[in-house]
Formats: structure tokens, C-alpha cells, sequence
């Protein structure tokens, strides 16, 4: 979409390298100074002028970045040393030139010349960059599993050495990054949650690159940040509760109308003008007292769902938050698909229904959108051997269904019908708990009854549910932070809002 960024892959990057040197910088050497002043930028902000930092370069245009990098901090005073790791006999011409620059480069070229990283404080890693297509051996090999064994913060210009930036990184020889600052765009190989153990935080610095020659290449991978703050509506003075929808949340069984509740009030958090939940008869009671805020109507059966309810009058229906699989369950769902002419979310049990239900999924209203975690999205599809797989066989259920996906992962992943994938930069590991996907669900659903688009619906629903986490985890912490804290942080706004 319009204002969302694609992320490259190698060889796209690498034209728009070129693109921009010919076109702005008429000279390589230029991008690279530019490139290396927004390192030194990034880096200041993290507290290094009292540190002692060490800078360890390649051979190749990455290694020639490091070398600007450590000329660049010497001129504001602070304390660095470049290393240059020669497995190679010929530098790339800008390295060779940035070298050239610095006096005092210590050389290694054999294992026999290990360095002492004990003196210092940071150690920058400029061996490989975004041009490495092969596993790393020999000396640099050796020197990366140095560094990994210092126990000193490791800082990455542009990408971890040996981590590729378009597949899942196998080899044996990675560096395991504090933090990686990547050039214009971050890597689509950040977002798959097997390259975790090598990028434990990044951030992106502008170097300078033409954007529009970026957003003119043919890709469609996204990044999902805060530029969906253009597609949050305003909320006009003069309007009512009917302005903004009503919705209805199926959801709870016996034992289950904790994700019920959670849902609800999610629901409710995301803007919807009134809610109707429906629920079994055992959680009248509860969703009464817990969510006074909501409508509520029940099943005619004690324990679980059974019954189609009208739904008519509802701008959006969410299913699936603590339902289970029942046989009458699974017959109201059929039901739902069949007759819904209003947008439908597909959550937790529901899902698991259509995965042992294959019928199920021609009758998904077009447009419908589904929010399964990874092992739920296997089951309804088969196993996948890593996450690219994974993100293909969604790309292609999105596009055969027209339907929207929303994988949730550390990263998540949301499809659209047409096959673009938005990937999802909000969120932290203290949302990795019971019910914080019911909380998504709820949402997504208040923001389609709200009538929102449904990609739109789901997209903001993924990034302010995130950053709702990421508000919750200042307070609470990692470890102590609940699905109950997610709904207490949401905060759904657009440009106008933070004014």
C-alpha cells in the first residue's frame, strides 16, 4: 500500500545502491561517507563516548564502512581501533580507500594472530555485509567465533556477519549481535524468528538511498510501522455510538470464558460504538459483571455454543475465543460462513474447526479475516520446514482464499488477498502469554464494525495491539506482564491524535 515501505531483497538493494550513486552521490565513496555518518549517529545515542570500541572490518564494502565508521568516532573523541581480517588478497576499492585513511589498521591474516578483545568495551562487527550468499569458514570463521566468546556488546553495521539477508541463516559461524543498525531498509531475514539468536535488537538509519526508486521495485513485503497511523480514522465531535458499529463477539465455553471476557473488553477498547457478545448460558453471569459495558446474549445450551443467533444487525461478527470443537459448535460455524454478509474475524477454536474441516474454507465470505498463531496455521495447512515456507503457503491460502491472514509470531506476519505480506514491527516477548491473542481478536472485530477495510482493520489492530504490549512492559516487566495489561494500554490514534 501507499505509505507502507517495501523491504528489498540483495539484488534489489544493490540496484538501488547504484541507482542512487548515479543519480545523487556520483560517486561510491560519497554513499559510504554518507552511510558512515549515520552509523556514528546511531551510534552515539547509545552511550559510547566513555567507551572503548574496536572495530572489526572485512575486505568488502562492509569492512570499508567499518574503517569510515572508526575515523569518523576518532575525530569526535572517541576512543577506536580498526582491525582489518584479511581473508582475502584484494579489498574492495572503497574499503582500500577508507583503509588507506587510517594509519595504525591492525592486520590479521592467519589464525595464529588472534586479537585480545579484553581491552575493549564495544566491538563493532563490519566482516560481511548484505553481499555474503555462502557459509563463512577459515579465518573468519575463527575471528567471528572470537568475538561471539568475548562477552563484550557486539554492535553489526548493516547485518550480523553471516546472517543472510534474504533466507534463514544455517551456518555454524554467526556473529550473535546486541544490536544491528541496517542501511535504509532492515533485512527481510530480521523478521524470521530462527535468525532471533543473532539479532537481538535493530534499528534503521536513512544513508541517503532515492526512495522512490525503493518503493518502484517489485516487491511485496512491507514494513508494518508507524505509518498506519495515516489509515486510523478521526472521530468527528458530532457523532454517536452508531457511528462506530456494532459488533458481534461469539466466543467462550465451559471453563473458557476468561478469553470471552478478555476479547470483549478488547472490543470494546478498540472504538466500537456497542457490543453483543454470545456466549453459552454458564457465562451470562460472568460477561454481566466482568464487561458491563457489553450486551449480552446466550446460547440455549449450558456449556458451549450450539446455535446460529441472529446476526443481521451486526456490522462485524469475531468467532473463536474459547468455543471449542464441539459438534453442535462446528455446525454453527458452518452455519455463520454460509449466511454472513458482514465481515467476519476467524480466531483460536474456530480455526482448528476448518483444519479438520476442509470444506469449511471455500466458504469463507471473501475479505474474511483469520488470526491463527503458527501451530494452529500448520494444522490448517500442513507443516512447514521454517518460516519462508511458512510465510509462501500463507501468501498462497491469502491469494486462493481472498482472505487476509494474520500469523501471529514474534513477528507477525499479515497477508492480503492480493499477496503482499506486512510484517510487524511492534511487540515484545512479555506478550507471549495466555490471551493476548483473544485480545487481538477483539480488536480486529471492533475495528471492522467499525468499518474499516478489513486489511486496514487488520494491520492497525497488529500494530497498536504491540504497542500496547510495549506501553504494558514498562511497568510490568517481561516476565510479569498479563493479557489484562495489553487491553489497560491499548491506545488506538492517529496523526491528529498526537497533535
Amino acid at each position: 500500500m501507499e505509505h507502507f515501505k517495501k523491504i528489498l531483497n540483495v539484488s534489489q538493494i544493490r540496484s538501488a545502491d547504484q541507482y542512487s550513486i548515479q543519480n545523487k552521490w556520483q560517486t561510491s565513496i560519497a554513499l559510504m561517507e554518507n552511510a558512515a555518518i549515520a552509523l556514528v549517529k546511531a551510534l552515539e545515542k547509545r552511550d559510547i563516548a566513555a567507551k572503548n570500541i574496536v572495530i572489526i572490518c572485512g575486505t568488502g564494502n562492509n569492512g570499508g564502512d567499518g574503517f569510515a565508521v572508526c575515523r569518523l568516532l576518532r575525530n569526535r573523541g572517541i576512543a577506536a581501533k580498526a582491525i582489518l581480517v584479511q581473508f582475502s588478497d584484494k579489498l574492495s576499492k572503497d574499503c582500500e580507500i577508507n583503509k588507506n585513511k587510517l594509519k595504525d589498521v591492525i592486520v590479521i591474516d592467519s589464525t595464529s594472530q588472534l586479537p585480545d578483545l579484553s581491552h575493549y568495551d564495544v566491538i563493532i562487527d563490519a566482516i560481511f555485509g548484505s553481499g555474503l550468499n555462502k557459509p563463512i569458514r577459515g579465518l573468519a570463521a575463527t575471528i567471528i567465533e572470537t568475538i561471539n566468546n568475548s562477552g563484550k556488546t557486539i554492535y553489526s553495521i548493516d547485518v550480523p556477519s553471516g546472517v543472510l539477508c534474504d533466507e534463514i541463516s544455517t551456518g555454524e559461524h554467526i556473529i550473535k549481535s546486541s544490536h544491528v543498525t541496517s542501511f535504509q531498509r532492515p533485512k527481510r531475514s530480521f523478521f524470521f524468528p530462527e535468525n532471533a539468536p543473532y539479532i537481538k535488537t535493530w534499528e534503521v538509519v536513512d544513508i541517503g538511498l532515492i526512495e522512490s526508486f525503493i518503493q518502484s521495485q517489485n516487491s511485496t513485503a512491507y514494513i508494518l510501522d508507524q505509518h498506519i497511523l495515516t489509515y486510523v480514522q478521526s472521530r468527528p465531535r458530532q457523532s454517536h455510538k452508531g457511528t462506530y458499529g456494532h459488533a458481534l463477539l461469539m466466543a467462550g465455553a465451559y471453563g473458557k470464558m476468561g478469553a470471552a471476557v478478555l476479547s470483549a473488553k478488547a472490543c470494546l477498547r478498540s472504538g466500537v460504538g456497542l457490543l453483543t457478545t454470545f456466549n453459552p448460558k454458564c457465562g451470562y453471569n460472568i460477561m454481566q459483571i466482568s464487561v458491563p459495558e457489553s450486551m449480552c446474549i446466550t446460547d440455549e445450551n449450558e456449556a458451549y455454543l450450539s446455535s446460529l443467533p441472529e446476526i443481521e444487525n451486526y456490522s462485524a461478527v469475531g468467532i473463536g475465543p474459547g468455543i471449542g470443537q464441539e459438534e453442535s459448535t462446528q455446525k454453527l460455524f458452518k452455519k455463520l460462513l454460509k449466511k454472513s454478509k458482514q465481515p467476519i474475524v476467524i480466531d483460536a477454536d474456530a480455526i482448528n474447526i476448518m483444519a479438520t474441516n476442509n470444506d469449511l474454507i471455500p466458504l469463507l465470505p471473501h475479505n474474511t479475516i483469520l488470526t491463527p498463531h503458527i501451530k494452529e496455521f500448520d494444522r490448517l495447512v500442513g507443516n512447514s520446514i521454517d518460516s519462508i515456507e511458512r510465510h509462501k503457503k500463507q501468501q498462497e491460502f491469502s491469494i486462493k482464499n481472498k482472505c487476509i491472514v494474520v500469523l501471529k509470531d514474534a513477528n507477525t506476519c499479515i497477508s492480503s488477498p492480493t499477496g503482499d505480506l506486512y510484517y510487524n514491527t511492534s511487540g515484545n516477548q512479555g506478550m507471549a502469554t495466555g490471551g493476548s491473542g483473544d485480545v487481538l481478536t477483539g480488536i480486529i472485530t471492533g475495528l471492522l464494525a467499525q468499518h474499516y477495510a478489513p486489511l486496514h482493520a487488520a494491520l492497525i489492530g497488529v500494530y497498536f495491539h504491540g504497542k500496547a504490549g510495549d506501553s504494558a512492559v514498562k511497568t510490568k516487566g517481561y516476565n510479569a506482564l498479563i493479557a489484562s495489561d495489553i487491553i489497560a494500554h491499548l491506545k488506538i490514534e492517529n496523526l491528529e491524535d498526537r497533535i
